[in-house]
């Protein structure tokens, strides 16, 4: 059983990104297709697609590199884990790496990224932050 499913999709990604790997593949939940979505509206990720298998559904990732094959995720963490969660109000979000970083967010809203969250005036739970 696993304890943090965000944590592990997030180590998934770095792992993947550090050997240039295509796709990753994880199981699928609402929240992880929430994080994916919000990767692929930002431009680190080029799709994502929900692929029905058995015993459960996975989350398939294809993961986006620069033009030489350089990587547009250097850093990537989870910012609220299990036992110390970290909320932020929409006037307290700062632009992360001048703009080239984003804060992802869990809100009323679903889950979204912090450019959003600061233009529709809506805090939340801090999941991770990557750039």
């Amino acid at each position: 059983m696993m304890t943090d499913p965000i944590a592990d999709m997030l180590t998934r990604i770095r792992n993947a990104v550090r050997i240039e790997k295509p796709l990753v593949e994880m199981p699928a939940s609402n929240i992880l297709k929430g994080i994916a979505q919000v990767l692929k509206e930002e431009g680190f990720i080029w799709d994502f697609d929900v692929v029905d298998t058995k015993p459960a559904k996975t989350l398939r990732l294809q993961m986006k590199y620069g033009p030489n094959g350089e990587r547009l995720i250097t850093k990537i963490e989870r910012v609220s884990k299990p036992g110390c969660r970290r909320y932020i109000g929409y006037k307290e979000l700062k632009p992360i790496l001048s703009g080239m970083g984003i804060q992802i967010l869990s809100t009323p809203r679903g889950v979204i990224s912090d450019r959003r969250a600061k233009a529709e005036k809506v805090g939340g739970e801090v999941l991770a932050l990557l750039y």
